[in-house]
């Protein structure tokens, strides 16, 4: 009996072999170049990642110092926004000083007397107040000076009045 192969079937038995061949092979060397591609991506990979971290880590650090700055201003806007009222009455308070300062004057200015015992000259030689020019109020001392005019030509012309019946 001669055994004559089929050479069909010879051919798939030889592909079927190479490849358990080539798998066998892979298999065997799977895990070393599976190592491989893990090492040789750590060693790409890594240096920039840690690079990238400590940048990242000294922006929180950056951010935070903003974040705290931030907070002060926002606490110190707050806090002027209720010092308002308190410069409302500062302005008022200088808006009288000055007006009681002009009534001074020009009560000092009237008085022809040279009384030594008058209230007025005490007074006006105990204050020497040097008052800046504060141009937001010059509106408001000259329309305080011309009040004060008003009123003592009233007075003055209220007086000639009440002299002139008299006599």
């Amino acid at each position: 009996m001669s055994y004559n192969p089929d050479a069909d079937l010879e051919v798939r038995v030889r592909k079927a072999t190479e490849r358990i061949s080539e798998n066998m092979h892979i298999v065997a060397n799977e895990p070393s170049l599976a190592f491989y591609r893990l090492q040789e991506h750590v060693r790409k990979a890594l240096n920039p990642m840690v690079d990238r971290r400590v940048d990242v880590d000294k922006l929180q650090v950056e951010l935070q110092g903003s974040c705290y700055d931030m907070e002060y201003a926002a606490s110190a806007i707050k806090s002027m926004q209720n010092s308002d009222e308190s410069f409302k009455n500062i302005k008022e308070n200088l808006k009288n000083a000055i007006f009681l300062k002009q009534q001074l004057k020009y009560e000092e200015s009237r008085r022809k007397k040279s009384e030594s015992n008058s209230v007025y000259k005490r007074l006006s030689v105990h204050i020497t107040l040097d008052l800046p020019e504060l141009p937001e109020l010059s509106d408001v001392v000259r329309e305080t000076a011309n009040r004060v005019e008003n009123i003592m030509n009233k007075a003055t012309s209220s007086g000639n009045t009440l002299s002139s019946s008299k006599e």
